[in-house]
């Protein structure tokens, strides 16, 4: 295959032959050569074939059920930047040696995940699943919301302090979208401001052209909380009516189908918290302000917020 080397760069002039390439676990007469069929060996599954007992190598599997499932030619084929060389190269070779046809129009590959700066393993006591921190208690929107805010293409280090930082970050969409539903809920007019539509008009627009750009996340994300900023600074001004609101919902709305962190998941607030909440409101119903102020200063200890709102005390999970 004349193009070997075409997607990694692989320089073959610059190995030697007979050496191994990592995880092809045998010698080679030529750097290139990887097995498309290995041959049966003691205790391994195997199975017939008309050039005898074995089973297909590490990267034919691929090739063939993307064959079966998408054809000889598709476009978009992704993984990790460890499966560049020789993985990926590999299926190029014999996906286009068989065919003849190209076999991939994009690769996207994606750089690896750290862990406070250091390469997540077990034995380093730093390997985390999903399932891990969401028993740690942590929101799933805002571990959703760390991992998507990095571009594909760097290395994300993964930090606690990052996950609370996406927790505040998530919850300022959260609270700006709770205030435009009150304001949308008046119905008070019903048509939308200039100022207000091209507001969202820029917004849209930067947002899906850096999406555009390769995924270009870090700056789409700055559009949107440049708009959200926007917005919340217009109804702290009075200025934003609900015609106003019902719009700029729709578009968040239409950019959520990209992020899909704008609906917040309910978490559970224990049953002995919401007691000491309610404890608060007879307090400040009797007017009894010290002790109000005691009990949410409990349940602050106890990592919980309590907001008083126009409608009613409203309780969150510190960050």
């Amino acid at each position: 295959f004349p193009e070997y080397g075409k997607l990694s760069g692989f320089d073959v002039k610059s190995v030697k032959a007979g050496a191994r390439v990592a995880k092809d676990e045998y010698d080679k007469e030529d750097v290139r050569d990887f097995a498309l069929w290995k041959f049966r060996r003691p205790d391994e599954p195997f199975w017939s074939a008309p050039f005898g007992d074995g089973r297909p190598g590490w990267h034919i599997e691929c090739s063939a059920m993307s064959m079966k499932y998408l054809g000889e030619t598709f476009d978009i084929h992704i993984g990790g930047v460890d499966n560049i060389f020789p993985h990926h190269e590999n299926e190029i070779a014999q996906s286009e040696g068989a065919t003849g046809k190209k076999f991939v129009r994009y690769w996207l590959h994606s750089e690896h995940l750290i862990v406070e700066g250091r390469k997540m393993s077990k034995s380093l006591g730093n390997f985390y699943t999903l399932r891990d921190l969401l028993s740690m208690g942590y929101n799933p929107i805002a571990i959703r919301y760390l991992l998507l805010s990095t571009h594909y293409r760097k290395q994300l280090n993964f930090t606690f302090d990052g996950l609370k930082g996406a927790y505040s970050t998530v919850m300022r969409l959260w609270d700006t979208i709770g205030r435009l539903e009150s304001i949308s809920d008046l119905s008070v007019d019903n048509e939308v401001k200039p100022k207000v539509r091209d507001m969202i008009d820029r917004m849209v627009k930067g947002f899906t052209e850096e999406m555009d750009d390769d995924l270009n996340i870090s700056p789409a994300l700055a559009h949107l909380f440049d708009f959200i900023r926007d917005v919340n600074s217009t109804i702290d001004r009075g200025e934003l009516g609900s015609a106003d609101a019902s719009e700029i919902l729709k578009a968040l709305q239409s950019i959520d189908t990209v992020l899909d962190v704008m609906t917040p998941i309910e978490e559970e607030i224990p049953s002995e918290i919401m007691e000491m909440v309610e404890k608060r409101e007879r307090a400040r119903e009797m007017k009894d302000f010290g002790l109000a102020d005691r009990i949410r200063e409990e349940v602050f200890n106890l990592g919980y917020i309590i907001e008083d709102t126009k409608d009613g005390p409203k309780v969150k999970k510190k960050i």
